[in-house]
């Protein structure tokens, strides 16, 4: 048979819970190294060690969670919600659990049972009162009263009395130890609700007394004994948490503290309010009508308010987005004007000095041919004016004899000859052919000589006029 119980310890520090947890279990639980000596931090943790416990073939597993640093601090406020989250916790990993299809194998890990320990003095500080009225509805509290060796017998039955006192007066909800019948062969105890709260005294020493080994603390006046039942509630509190309560102390968690929390997180889980479905079961059909009206029309009202926002927030996107893409689209038109624009100079540059250029060559094929050009057509004419009149003068015999000389070179008929630029001599001959008799050829007349004076000194005008 296995079993497992959590148990946490919580009280101040300096209380001895570290040692009694070791001497409640006859074993080395907490160490040096692991419990280390100097100041811890000033906040409160949680911390959980596991101790297995075999008797009888009955196997034990037992988790103890323990506070360091609770009510160290200077400002102590809500210094218990840390342990109130751990509570809390468990119980919903267990309800988690509860809800898989195989239940079989779900871990029991809820917190049973707490040992609040309080410091020995006159009463209950209001750190203690707090903290057990935050958790005496999420576990079992059962208060302890720390280094009870330092109180005479006298203050320990004083200091308890006033201590359970102002558990009732505050309303306080501690575990109720059931009254159970004792068998014959264990000896006959006080009950175990009288004795609350238990005063403990923890030790971590074996002393020899009288060839017996104990545990217990040494003082000058005498030996404070753990397992003493005249001395210290040691033996009560270690027999009503192992041996008869245990399994109590499960059912109560279970039956009441857990079902109590299962049933908070249901019903937060629903969304109808019982209170509102009280008060509205007697009110008026009519004015109930009126009024799930008014609150569909809020909803209505709230919707389209909702609706209108993220329309106008789509339509601000998409005018945003549309802007960017004209401005963008803007851009690329304008880079594309300049770029035809520096082309249309280009081209227009180009076209001008094609023009230059075209205008170069022509004034100089005009410069190269221009002066034979016209020097020819000159000549041409002096020739048709010369054949004309010979023609029509009575003496055939007339003729230009080589005495003319004109630039360029080129050679008249009947002596005629141009040579170079503006030096030029020219001299007409007049005479006869050798052939011809007087009888054929008549004489001129003084009108047809002064007639071919006049078109040889034209002509040579005319070529004159061509060179320059």
């Amino acid at each position: 048979m296995r079993f497992c119980t959590p148990h946490p310890l919580t009280g101040s520090s300096g209380l001895g819970k570290s040692t009694l947890i070791n001497s409640l279990f006859l074993s080395t639980i907490y160490e040096d190294d692991n419990y280390p000596q100097e100041k811890l931090p000033k906040t409160v943790k949680v911390q959980h060690s596991t101790v297995y416990l075999v008797e009888g073939g009955v196997s034990l597993k037992l988790t103890l969670v323990d506070t360091p640093g609770f009510g160290d601090a200077i400002n102590n406020t809500k210094c218990w919600q840390p342990i109130l989250e751990y509570i809390d916790a468990k119980y919903e990993e267990y309800l988690n659990a509860e809800g898989h299809v195989n239940r079989s194998t779900v871990v029991d890990n809820r917190v049973h049972c707490c040992l609040y320990f309080i410091s020995p003095g006159h009463g209950l500080k209001p750190l203690d009162i707090e903290f057990m009225k935050q958790l005496h509805e999420k576990v079992n509290i059962v208060p302890v009263i720390g280094k009870a060796d330092t109180l005479t017998p006298e203050e320990c039955v004083e200091f308890k009395a006033n201590v359970m006192r102002e558990i009732e007066n505050n309303d306080i909800k501690i575990y109720q130890f059931p009254v159970e019948e004792l068998d014959d062969e264990e000896e006959e105890t006080q009950d175990s609700q009288a004795q609350l709260p238990f005063a403990v005294v923890g030790s971590n020493t074996l002393l020899d007394i009288n060839g017996k080994k104990l545990r217990g603390r040494m003082y000058p006046w005498g030996i404070a004994e753990v397992e003493n039942p005249d001395h210290c509630d040691f033996i009560f509190l270690r027999n009503n948490l192992i041996r008869t309560h245990m399994q109590d102390l499960k059912d109560v968690t279970n039956n009441e503290l857990y079902e109590n929390f299962r049933c908070q997180k249901l019903a937060a889980v629903t969304s109808v309010n019982l209170d509102n479905k009280l008060a509205s079961s007697n009110r008026n059909p009519l004015a109930q009508f009126e009024i799930e009206k008014k609150e569909h029309q809020e909803r209505l009202k709230t919707m389209k308010l909702g609706m209108e926002q993220v329309m106008e927030t789509k339509v601000k996107e998409k005018m945003t987005k549309m802007e960017e893409q004209k401005n963008e689209l803007k851009q690329k038109h304008d880079h594309a004007l300049k770029i035809l624009e520096k082309l249309r100079q280009e081209v227009e540059a180009k076209k001008k000095e094609l023009a230059e250029n075209q205008k170069a060559l022509e004034e100089l094929q005009l410069a190269s041919g221009v002066a034979v050009n016209n020097s020819t057509s000159s000549l041409n004419r002096c020739n048709t004016a010369a054949k004309t009149d010979t023609r029509n003068s009575p003496d055939r015999g007339a003729s230009l004899a080589g005495g003319a000389s004109l630039g360029g070179g080129a050679s008249l008929p009947g002596g005629s000859s141009l040579l170079g630029g503006t030096s030029r001599s020219t001299s007409l001959s007049r005479g006869t052919s050798r052939g011809a008799s007087p009888a054929n050829r008549g004489t001129p007349t003084s009108s047809t000589r002064s007639r071919r004076r006049r078109k040889m000194v034209w002509c040579t005008q005319g070529l004159d006029d061509n060179d320059q």
